[in-house]
Parts: structure tokens; C-alpha cells; sequence
């Protein structure tokens, strides 16, 4: 059996708790000296520096609405501190030893390496440094294989799915989009030719990438796991692009960030109907997401039942959110309000009337502003016909809270988009 070697946590544990003590270490080496000049100038100025950038940058994150929950304290002090250390290599250059100006320098790496471990303790986006490298070099994702490898995968009694990279062409929605994947379960690969297996769209949050479901948020382990207590039976996972870059905030929405939406609609599921045999039935067909994606889920179902039946929306708003309502307006749909009622989903129900076999599952923590909005998008939902639950648990709004989400929803998704039961 290959060795694994255990993985090194980034959301506790001994590395982050080593890098805090280091810093706080050296921050102490860096200012502890004599002089008057020093103590009422400028450690002054350096501290005034600090805490003015730090405040600054939380106003600029609650203006322009980049954060769902409340940004964590040491977030903005470890934020504070690295720009006072900036300020310290410059004011107390002149006049010091050799070793105070080396650990002045080694301090702004330092105090950032807090700042970005305190930021993905708060977002969980990268769970370990194994992740973190994997994604940070792109490596490939766990149980990735080529296009071109499946027929020699075929009747070789496989116990775990396989990931493959795709390169979805664009050609009905223009949206330039980045590598996608799908995810393909042992059942797939039985027999000559692929079975006709349902298939979930799996879109993640507004700072993201197409992997970042299968890296953070487990989605094809829970898959694989789901397969091994079902004879290989799961749905088929297609992680697609809804952002075309990192901080991309479409929300899934055809507008002035792009063709999103029909770059999912009409782009992605077609072809893994068409490339994977996959069912077109809409029946066999959902959406799960979180955050965003979570938003996106619902919107794409209402206001395209011939295609998608069942959807996952985990901690998402009660409609495409991007800031404040004036900047959502100007920033996703160019001061366009036809076309902002066009993607909202309480309307969209509106418009289309009665659904008939539609149904959705929402997970929500308690106390979230997302908990509010999912009370209300059900509520709605059910008096247009969509069979619709909202769960909701303990946790924050992190990738670890969408991975959970996904495991508890899973057996019911499975069924909901009819995956076949193992054979006899």
C-alpha cells in the first residue's frame, strides 16, 4: 500500500500556531530598544500606519460586499501589524545592528504569512499545506486521469471514480471560461459502453475555482464513498467554471461579467451528454452549490425546469448578489433592471407559474443572513409547486460547512435525480 504522508493543517494545529509565535517573536526582537525618538516617533507613526491601512481595508470589504459573515478581528490586527512592519524596516533602518535590520526584514513575511493564514482559517478555502501546494503548483487533482486513458479503464473493476480535465468549447455562449472537470463513478466505467447515469453541476463560491470542489470541498470523495455503499452506483459530478477567473463574481448570470449562464446551460450540459453518454433527461439532472454557486443552483433550476429538477443551495443569497443593490445592478447587469428580474429567481418563479416535479434542499447555519434568505426562497418555492426543506446546522460560512452540506444531501440527490440502485 503506498504511504500517505498525514496532512499538515492550515485551520489549526501546530503550523499556524508556530508561525503566530515566530512573528510575535521577532515583532518583539524588531521593537524592543532604547531611545526616546524611537518610542515616541516612531513606533507612533508605524503603529498610526498600521491601524489607518487595516481600517481602510475593512471599509473597502464591507463597501463593496466581498464578505458574507463578519470579517474576524485578528484578520484586521495580523493586517495592521504587517503594514507597521513595512513602516519598521524603513524608520528603524538607520542606526541599527545588522541582525535587528535582517529580522526587520524577515518580519513583513512574517506578519503576511499570518494575514493569509488567518484569512483561510476564517474562509477554510485551503483545509491543508498539501492543498494549498497542490493547488498553488496545479498539480493534478486526486484520481485525475485524461480523456484519452478511459477506454483502457473500462471493465477493469474500478472502486473509486476518476476526475477528468475538460475544455468545454464555448460555442453557444462565448464565455472564456477555465480547465472544468468531471467526475465519473465506478459504474461508468462497467461494461462497453456507458451507462445513461445522472449527473449533478457542481458550482462553487464567488472566489473560486472549477477544482475547488474536489480539492476543499471533498465532493468526489463523498462520491466515492457513496459508490462503495451503493455497488459502484453514483452520479456523475461536472465541476463547472461559472467564474472564468478567480474573482470573477458572476453569480451566474448572463451580463457585463460574462455569458455565464449560458455557458452552463448550454455549453456545459450538452456536452456531457454528449462526451460521457450522461442522461439528458431533466429529471436525472441537479445542481448543487455553495455560496454563490448556492444561488446559482436555485436560479438555474426555476428558470430552466426542462433541464435541471433538483437542486443543493448551501448558504446562498435569496437572489444574485453583488454588493449593495445599487452595485449589483450597475456591476452584474449594466443598470439593466429588465434583465436583473430576468435572473431573479422569486421572480422567475413568478413568471413561470405551477412546477411540477421540481424540488430543493436548502443548508443554511443558524443565525446566517443566508438562513433568512432561505426561509424566504422556500417559502416561495412552495407555493409554486417546488417541493423544498431547509436545513439547518451548526457552522460558519467555509468550505468545510459546503462539504458537510453535500455529504448530508447526498443520498437524497442520488435519489431525487434517479441513480440506479447496485445490481443484484
Amino acid at each position: 500500500m503506498e504511504d500517505v504522508d498525514p496532512e499538515i493543517s492550515l485551520l489549526g494545529g501546530w503550523l499556524p500556531l508556530t508561525v503566530e509565535i515566530v512573528t510575535v517573536a521577532v515583532l518583539v526582537a524588531v521593537v524592543w530598544r532604547t531611545g526616546r525618538r524611537w518610542w515616541l516617533l516612531w513606533m507612533p507613526v508605524a503603529a498610526a500606519l498600521g491601524v489607518v491601512v487595516a481600517a481602510t481595508a475593512r471599509w473597502f470589504v464591507n463597501h463593496q460586499g466581498l464578505a458574507s459573515d463578519v470579517t474576524p478581528l485578528p484578520l484586521w490586527l495580523w493586517s495592521a501589524l504587517f503594514v507597521a512592519a513595512i513602516a519598521l524596516v524603513v524608520l528603524g533602518w538607520r542606526g541599527s545592528r545588522w541582525w535587528r535590520r535582517g529580522l526587520s526584514i524577515l518580519l513583513v513575511p512574517l506578519t503576511f504569512a499570518c494575514v493569509a493564514l488567518t484569512l483561510n482559517q476564517w474562509v477554510g478555502y485551503y483545509p491543508s499545506a498539501q492543498v494549498a501546494w497542490a493547488a498553488a503548483t496545479g498539480h493534478a487533482v486526486p484520481g485525475q486521469v485524461d480523456a484519452p486513458d478511459l477506454p483502457d479503464l473500462r471493465d477493469t473493476g474500478m472502486s473509486t471514480g476518476r476526475v477528468v480535465p475538460v475544455d468545454i468549447p464555448a460555442t453557444a455562449s462565448g464565455f472564456e471560461h477555465r480547465t472544468e472537470y468531471v467526475y465519473l463513478p465506478p459504474a461508468w466505467f462497467v461494461g462497453d459502453t456507458p451507462p445513461r447515469l445522472p449527473v449533478l453541476m457542481m458550482i462553487g463560491g464567488e472566489f473560486n475555482t472549477a477544482a475547488d470542489w474536489i480539492r476543499t470541498g471533498n465532493a468526489s470523495e463523498t462520491a466515492d464513498a457513496y459508490a462503495r455503499a451503493h455497488g459502484g452506483q453514483a452520479p456523475i459530478l461536472v465541476f463547472a467554471d461559472a467564474g472564468g477567473s478567480f474573482d470573477n463574481d458572476t453569480e451566474c448570470v448572463d451580463g457585463l461579467r460574462g455569458n455565464a449562464a449560458s455557458h452552463l446551460v448550454d455549453d456545459v450540459r450538452p456536452y456531457v451528454v454528449s462526451e460521457f453518454g450522461a442522461s439528458p433527461d431533466p429529471a436525472n439532472w441537479g445542481v448543487v452549490g455553495w455560496s454563490m454557486g448556492g444561488t446559482c443552483a436555485v436560479d438555474l433550476t426555476v428558470m430552466h425546469p426542462d433541464l435541471f429538477t433538483t437542486f443543493e443551495d448551501i448558504a446562498g443569497d435569496v437572489a444574485p448578489t453583488a454588493g449593495t443593490e445599487e452595485q449589483t445592478l450597475a456591476r452584474l447587469y449594466g443598470g439593466d433592471t429588465a434583465l436583473r428580474g430576468r435572473f431573479d429567481p422569486t421572480m422567475a418563479m413568478s413568471r413561470h407559474g405551477p412546477y411540477a416535479g421540481v424540488a430543493g434542499w436548502f443548508q443554511v447555519a443558524h443565525g446566517s443572513d443566508e438562513a433568512t434568505a432561505a426561509e424566504r426562497l422556500c417559502t416561495t418555492a412552495t407555493s409554486a409547486g417546488i417541493e423544498c426543506t431547509v436545513h439547518v446546522s451548526n457552522g460558519r460560512h467555509t468550505w468545510q460547512f459546503a462539504a458537510r452540506a453535500f455529504a448530508d444531501a447526498l443520498p437524497w440527490l442520488a435519489a431525487r435525480i434517479h441513480t440506479p440502485t447496485a445490481a443484484s
